[in-house]
């Protein structure tokens, strides 16, 4: 899709995307820096604070809501 055809989706607040990311702490901090650079998230405080998976033993997790 386009850039052009983005301003036509109607997103309510409720209904945002929200892109988790799950690893050791190293592998989190490291995808926040790439999507960052990629221009993906256009400031690293769009991630919530990196805190220890639930469900995975050793493994931590962010979530980026776009």
């Amino acid at each position: 899709m386009t850039g052009e055809w983005n301003t036509e989706l109607r997103v309510q607040e409720s209904d945002r995307v929200q892109i988790w990311i799950i690893g050791t702490r190293d592998q989190v901090i490291h995808q926040i820096n790439e999507f960052y650079v990629r221009k993906i998230a256009t400031d690293r405080v769009q991630f919530t604070p990196i805190v220890p998976a639930p469900f995975a033993t050793g493994k931590y997790m962010t979530v980026l809501v776009r």
